[in-house]
């Protein structure tokens, strides 16, 4: 076995376990990484790899919020309580909210089925990713600045409307299209806009990233196939178990850091990132 590439593995894991919940852009660190520290794989396994990675984080949000988002729970006892029997373990407000988190993957999933392959191969380059961190950072200096010392309309997850999760999937539909503008960062920009709350906003982009997360790696892995090597599975388990468990840190970190602070530093981030980018890949890439 080969233990440098578990470590890089591990690496990988540490930085998409960190990128995928602030919104900063995994696709922009992975990049980056990758041209330092690049792992040992086929080209083919490696596009499968950043991808699939992912299930590691969104395990964590699963874990984190399970109560938010299991549909199916025991009723606390009533004594006025009517329903009985398999009825009263349904929770009809969960329900409703993933038929919002459905309606707002329609535009992304449509898109992307039908044109993923055609977007990577126009836009996955060093200098669309750098020019969405750099746009999509002033966006969030933008808006926070916009937004400064106004309350917001919606704060709280039952009051997001079917309408409302139709704007923010086609706010992560830009994410879709454009790698570096981050699909956290796009549906946090997009829910700011529309008059969400901080927090009402990164729990539903926690929330979509579920579905979104779970089909991506699924058609992934079918495009890939199920020929992996015994090497090949332990990078995937590796980068996997370590973006879960340091995803559970940042998600943590995050949702108590947003009750005292707005977005800004993670819009004058992105900017500084997406200027290094353009510099190195400008000045040293081949």
């Amino acid at each position: 076995m080969d233990w440098i590439e578990l470590c890089k593995a591990v690496w990988f894991g540490i930085i998409e376990g960190i990128t995928e919940w602030l919104p900063i852009s995994s696709t922009g660190h992975m990049l980056l990484f990758n041209e330092f520290v690049a792992l040992d794989v086929t080209p083919e396994f490696y596009r499968m790899f950043e991808v699939v990675i992912q299930l590691g984080a969104i395990f964590a949000v699963v874990l984190l919020f399970w109560h938010s988002i299991f549909p199916f729970q025991k009723p606390l006892y009533d004594p006025r309580r009517r329903k009985t029997g398999l009825i009263s373990y349904l929770r009809l407000d969960i329900w409703v909210l993933w038929l919002k988190i459905l309606v707002a993957c329609v535009p992304a999933a449509v898109v992307g089925l039908l044109f993923s392959e055609q977007f990577e191969e126009l836009f996955y380059n060093p200098v669309s990713v750098a020019l969405a961190l750099i746009v999509f950072g002033v966006a969030f200096l933008v808006i926070e600045q916009k937004h400064k010392g106004k309350r917001a309309k919606v704060n709280d997850l039952s009051e997001i409307t079917f309408q409302l999760a139709l704007y923010i999937g086609i706010f992560q539909l830009i994410a879709a299209i454009f790698p570096g503008t981050s699909r956290s960062g796009a549906t946090i920009v997009g829910a700011l806009l529309l008059g969400v709350s901080r927090t009402v906003a990164a729990e539903f982009t926690f929330f979509l990233a579920i579905p979104v997360m779970f089909g991506a790696s699924l058609l992934k892995i079918l495009q890939f196939g199920f020929h992996f090597s015994g090497m090949e599975v332990a990078i995937l388990l590796t980068g996997m178990v370590v973006a879960f468990v340091v995803s559970v840190l940042v998600i943590k970190f995050l949702m108590g850091y947003i009750k005292k602070h707005d977005f800004k530093v993670f819009g004058w981030y992105r900017i500084v990132l997406g200027l290094l980018v353009l510099v190195y890949f400008g000045l040293f890439a081949k």
